[in-house]
């Protein structure tokens, strides 16, 4: 028994365009100034369209600022610092998920792509969880002690 052997598919004009622009995409920045450019152009969009990103962003600077506020440790503001940061890092991953996922599945729905979809945001919501956690290690005990100092003395 001989098997037989298709030829490969012809590639469409779209497989083409594809294939040339992939060519040459190792020099879509040329320089350090255009991927820094590419980079905040991409924190901006989610900025601008991604409410849960401007929430995080919002919690994030507060909580750097109670930090200051309440003279924490540098070591522990650098903590809160990480961890918000890695909120924001883990929106902005979600946010791409998201969007390569609706480019691929247009207007249709997929289980995978609801796997997907839910996963990224599931990183996102343990992240914020674990945020959140330092964040109220970090900063209860010290704004509980001077919450207390404040009525004592108003009393």
């Amino acid at each position: 028994m001989s098997q037989q052997v298709s030829p490969p598919p012809t590639p469409n004009c779209t497989q083409k365009l594809v294939n040339k622009q992939r060519e040459w995409s190792w020099q879509i920045a040329p320089s350090l100034f255009l991927s820094f450019k590419y980079a905040w152009a991409g924190i901006t969009y989610s900025f601008q369209t991604q409410r849960n990103f401007r929430i995080h962003v919002s919690v994030c600077a507060l909580a750097i600022a109670l930090s200051i506020f309440l003279h924490l440790q540098t070591v522990e503001i650098a903590v809160i610092g990480v961890t918000s940061g890695l909120v924001l890092a883990l929106e902005l991953v979600n946010t791409a998920i998201e969007s390569i996922v609706d480019l691929t599945v247009k207007q249709t729905y997929h289980d995978l792509a609801k796997i997907a979809k839910d996963c990224a945001a599931g990183a996102v919501l343990v992240s914020a969880l674990v945020a959140l956690f330092v964040a109220a290690t970090l900063l209860l005990p010290p704004l509980v002690v001077l919450l207390i100092s404040t009525f004592s003395s108003r009393v």
